[in-house]
């Protein structure tokens, strides 16, 4: 099946639904490439979120509509992604990211056994110099942005930790960034770790959206985990059968 086929719905009602995203899906269209986006899949199951959202405008004028979108994790990474269907839950749902009260959970596996149990990441994301592709905690351009991120290590064997990660602001690509910053690059890091060699058997970045705990208009508290895909769920079991 095509990534597209392997999204699941974790949760639905009139006003949005919570998917659980698999690796190697866009959650919207750059213009770059004609590949399917998760915007795609809410077009084609909910009509009324045409256009619900912020469209994106590109340089050259073109506009891109991303219906449903309220937030967006790497096209590489795994879990729950929040998509809304009408322009008022888009606006409340926003609100709460851009407030930063939505609560997300993510797990990651990383090289190197870190020492503290608990830490915490504190350093600015800005562009970096050398590669407009990447974003940087230091050699940047441009604007840099307060990040933190806050972490529990889970697990630690022969070289790798296994993490679980509290992003409390929301920088594009912050998690992979912060964690190369503390010389523990993600596993199957391409981009940010490019000369380490894949490990537990990932093909892509070793990143899972976990949990996301949310408010909703009529005043419920969700809070959604996210299953592993299989590729993670072997890691996370070949992990733990390490320590034992």
């Amino acid at each position: 099946m095509s990534p597209i086929e392997q999204i699941t719905i974790l949760y639905e009602d009139e006003n949005l639904v919570i998917i659980n995203k698999p690796a190697g899906i866009m959650v919207h269209p750059d213009g770059k490439t004609k590949e399917k986006s998760v915007s795609d899949w809410v077009l084609s199951r909910y009509s009324q979120a045409r256009g619900v959202g912020e469209p994106t405008v590109l340089s050259t004028g073109a506009v891109l509509e991303r219906h449903g979108v309220v937030h967006r994790i790497d096209k590489e990474t795994s879990g729950v992604l929040v998509l809304t269907k009408n322009q008022k839950t888009f606006s409340f749902i926003k609100k709460q990211f851009q407030d930063r009260s939505v609560e997300k959970v993510y797990h990651a596996i990383v090289w190197g056994e870190i020492k503290d149990d608990r830490g915490e990441i504190d350093l600015p994301i800005g562009r970096s110099k050398s590669d407009f592709r990447k974003w940087s905690v230091k050699n940047t351009r441009g604007e840099m942005r307060n990040s933190k991120t806050k972490f529990k290590v889970l697990g630690r064997k022969d070289g790798f930790s296994l993490v679980e990660v509290y992003p409390e602001t929301g920088r594009t690509h912050q998690i992979r960034v912060h964690f190369k910053a503390i010389e523990h690059p993600l596993v199957g890091d391409s981009l940010y770790a490019p000369k380490k060699a894949k490990e537990f058997g990932f093909a892509r970045l070793a990143l899972h959206a976990r949990t996301i705990k949310i408010n909703t208009l009529d005043g419920k508290i969700l809070e959604i985990t996210a299953p592993y895909p299989p590729d993670f769920e072997k890691a996370v079991d070949r992990f733990y059968n390490l320590l034992s």
